[in-house]
């Protein structure tokens, strides 16, 4: 039987708030495929649809691992290490606040999730 692990839920809640992002993100690149001139539209389109992919991931690994699905928490890191990369890349180019920002949300997500506490509630003790 799972136990209630606060550390779980809030880990949860910063997988979905990434998901959201990621679906502005997605909003903010159809708008600007729409309205440039002159852009390659294939690359254009493209990294739209993968910001759009990365959305829907992050958002079905916060509900797995919300519903408890000990098979979420290793994507759910994963996500993680991808977000610290880019946090870490925005650090060097800019804007610096949004890199930090993103490293820091990075960071405090991965450890909750793996916090011991999390993994009991996931039944892995």
């Amino acid at each position: 039987m799972t136990t209630a692990a606060p550390s779980l839920d809030w880990g949860v809640r910063l997988l979905y708030l990434q998901s959201v992002g990621l679906a502005a993100l997605t909003v903010y690149l159809v708008v600007l495929d729409l309205t440039s001139a002159g852009a390659d539209i294939g690359v254009a389109a493209s990294l739209t649809v993968l910001a759009a992919l990365a959305a829907v991931v992050v958002f079905l690994v916060a509900r797995s691992l919300g519903r408890r699905k000990v098979r979420a928490r290793g994507p759910a890191v994963v996500v993680q290490l991808f977000a610290l990369a880019t946090g870490g890349f925005l650090v060097q180019v800019g804007p610096l606040w949004l890199g930090v920002a993103l490293l820091v949300l990075a960071a405090v997500t991965a450890l909750l999730v793996l916090l011991p506490a999390s993994g009991r509630a996931l039944g892995l003790d």
